[in-house]
C-alpha cells in the first residue's frame, strides 16, 4: 500500500515536470504559485483594460479591475521579495521593495494600456485585445530576465 502511495505521488510529480510546474511546497507556493496567479491576472487585466466589453459579456455587473490589479500587483510582489539578490535585505525594506514594484509594475501597465488603447482606432476590439496581450508579454519578459540579470550579479560574487 506504501508503494502505491509512492507510485501515485510520483506519476503526479512526473505529469508536473512534463507541464512545467514545481511541487508543492511552501516556497513554491509563495515564490513560483502565487506570481504565477499574478500573471494570469495581469493577462486578465490587459484584456480588461483594452477590451473592457468583453468581460463585461463574460461576467455582466462584475467590474473585476480592481480585483484583477491587486491580485497583479500580488503576484509581482512576492515575485520580487523572493528574488535572490534581495535575501540579504532586512525583510520589512525588502516587503517595501516588493510591494513597491508590484504597484509601480501593475499602475503603470494600467496608464501604458489606456495610452495605447485611445490610440487604437475604437471600433477594433480584437486589435486592442491583442495589443494587450501582446504588449504584457512583452512587459512580463523584459522584467523577469531584468530580475535575471540581478540576480546573477549577486550570485557571481
Amino acid at each position: 500500500m506504501a508503494s502505491e502511495g509512492a507510485s501515485n505521488q510520483n506519476a503526479v510529480c512526473t505529469l508536473c515536470d512534463k507541464i512545467g510546474l514545481k511541487p508543492f511546497t511552501k516556497q513554491n507556493v509563495f515564490y513560483y504559485y502565487i506570481p504565477l496567479h499574478g500573471v494570469v491576472s495581469y493577462s486578465a487585466l490587459a484584456v480588461n483594460v483594452m477590451n473592457p466589453g468583453l468581460i463585461s459579456k463574460v461576467l455582466p455587473k462584475k467590474d473585476l479591475t480592481n480585483v484583477l490589479l491587486l491580485s497583479t500587483s500580488t503576484g509581482t510582489a512576492f515575485y520580487i521579495y523572493g528574488r535572490p539578490h534581495l535575501r540579504t535585505v532586512p525583510n520589512s525594506r525588502r516587503g517595501l521593495y516588493a510591494v513597491l514594484g508590484g504597484s509601480l509594475f501593475s499602475m503603470g501597465s494600467v496608464l501604458a494600456w489606456a495610452l495605447m488603447r485611445s490610440i487604437l482606432p475604437r471600433d477594433n476590439a480584437a486589435v486592442a485585445t491583442i495589443a494587450g496581450l501582446a504588449s504584457g508579454a512583452v512587459l512580463v519578459k523584459l522584467s523577469t530576465d531584468y530580475f535575471t540579470d540581478c540576480d546573477k550579479l549577486v550570485t557571481k560574487n
